[in-house]
């Protein structure tokens, strides 16, 4: 599993003595994502991205964070097209969020930055324009502030949702082997799951807490999504699946 978080080349905090001229056409593709096998998720994803992608944990410790495996291979996603194109119906709001993004200051404050390497960022009149003419925040600046603090409300849950996995040694180290009709089998390992057993034997107060906060829905949606690692592998190309890959089920299991 590889670090997220380096589609972010340059961000700098959004100034309108700036960015007064500054357009983003955000959404028309998503090649930036191209190169990434996994993406973070919020806790409010599950839902939409179980039916998906498969979601894991990363990291170790209070960096523990739920992805989604967009690639059995480094530098693989197998949800964008050679268009730039998303071809799943929903898609990871790390992505939809981009470019923009907060950083944390010193003193705790939060501060709405866009990434100017992002190809969509120009002063060429392309897409929505962030200021205007008299230097004052767009509806549609004012859109993407608000998605950006929804995102870091949520980023806050998830950590808590975390936290308690780490508490209760829930999670344990995973990896998926899957094998291609025509290829050797292979496996990515990298990230954790939650141990089935040790959910099973949690004591009653920390299950009813949990389901009272919809925490418990969560393990399961993420145990459930484990499956598509099978519609990961029959996302691969035909090159790489095979001439015989529609005879030869591909085979796939995490563990």
């Amino acid at each position: 599993m590889t670090k997220q978080l380096m589609i972010y080349e340059n961000a700098v905090p959004i100034r309108s003595d700036v960015h007064r001229d500054t357009y983003v056409r955000s959404g028309a593709s998503y090649s930036f994502a191209r190169p990434l096998n996994s993406a973070p998720l919020l806790a409010a994803e599950f839902v939409a991205a179980a039916v998906e992608f498969p979601i894991v944990f990363i990291g170790e410790g209070e960096n523990v964070t739920p992805a989604a495996i967009l690639g059995l291979r480094d530098g693989e996603n197998l949800f964008v097209d050679e268009h730039g194109k998303w071809t799943a119906p929903y898609i990871p709001a790390f992505f939809r969020r981009y470019p923009f993004v907060f950083a944390q200051g010193e003193d705790e404050s939060l501060t709405l930055c866009i990434d100017e390497s992002f190809d969509g960022v120009n002063t060429e009149g392309r897409g929505e324009r962030l200021f205007d003419a008299e230097g004052n925040r767009t509806e549609y600046l004012g859109r993407m502030l608000g998605f950006a603090s929804s995102y870091q409300q949520q980023f806050e849950r998830t950590k808590a949702f975390c936290a308690r996995l780490v508490r209760l040694d829930l999670l344990e180290p995973a990896q998926a082997r899957f094998a291609v009709p025509g290829q050797p089998a292979r496996s990515m390992s990298g990230f954790r799951a939650i141990r089935r057993e040790r959910l099973r034997q949690l004591p009653q107060d920390e299950l009813a807490e949990m389901f009272a906060n919809d925490e418990l829905e969560l393990c399961f949606q993420h145990l459930v999504s484990l499956g598509n690692v099978a519609k990961l592998i029959q996302a691969l190309s035909a090159d790489d699946a095979g001439a015989d890959a529609e005879e030869k089920p591909a085979e796939a299991t995490v563990e």
